[in-house]
C-alpha cells in the first residue's frame, strides 16, 4: 500500500516522501496516528504542488545562505571581560556571537542556530557551526579579545 509520509518515520523515511508499506502498517498505525495519509489521486497531485514549493523554498534557502556565507567570511569580532591571568570572565555565548554578527555584518541568524565548537576560555580565534537545516551549515571564523 502506497502512503504519503506527513511526518518523518525512523526507518521508513522523512516528511512528504511516497512509501511503499504493509496495508495493516498503514491502516493500524500511521494513519491513525497522522503519520501518514493515503496515497490516492488526489492527494498525489496535492503531493506534487507541495513539492513544487518545497523546491521553490529550497532555492530560496540556498540563495539566502550563499549571501550569508559571503558576508562571514571574515572574522566576527566578539569582546569579553579578561581577568589579570588571561582567562575570560564566564563565557561567550551563542547569544552574543548572535548579536555581533548582527551588529557587524547585519545579518539576523537564530541563537539556537549557532553551535560553538571549542570551549572559550581565553581570548582568541574560534570557530563556530551555522546550522541552516536540511545538511545546509555554515562555518564561521571569530575572534574573542579582552575588553
Amino acid at each position: 500500500m502506497k502512503v504519503i509520509l506527513i511526518k518523518e518515520v525512523d526507518n521508513l523515511g522523512g516528511a512528504h516522501e511516497v512509501v511503499d508499506v504493509r496495508p495493516g502498517y498503514a491502516r493500524n498505525f500511521l494513519i491513525p496516528q497522522k503519520y501518514a495519509i493515503e496515497a490516492s489521486a488526489s492527494n498525489m497531485k496535492i503531493q506534487e504542488e507541495r513539492q513544487k514549493q518545497l523546491a521553490k523554498k529550497e532555492a530560496k534557502l540556498l540563495e539566502n545562505i550563499a549571501a550569508v556565507k559571503a558576508a562571514l567570511e571574515t572574522t566576527v569580532k566578539l569582546t569579553a571581560k579578561v581577568g589579570e591571568n588571561g582567562k575570560i570572565f564566564g563565557s561567550v555565548t551563542s547569544i552574543q556571537l548572535a548579536r555581533a554578527i548582527r551588529e557587524q555584518r547585519q545579518f539576523e541568524i537564530d541563537r539556537r542556530r549557532i553551535s560553538i565548537i571549542d570551549e572559550i576560555k581565553e581570548p582568541g580565534s574560534y570557530k563556530a557551526n551555522i546550522d541552516f537545516g536540511k545538511d545546509h551549515q555554515v562555518e564561521l571564523t571569530f575572534d574573542v579579545v579582552a575588553e
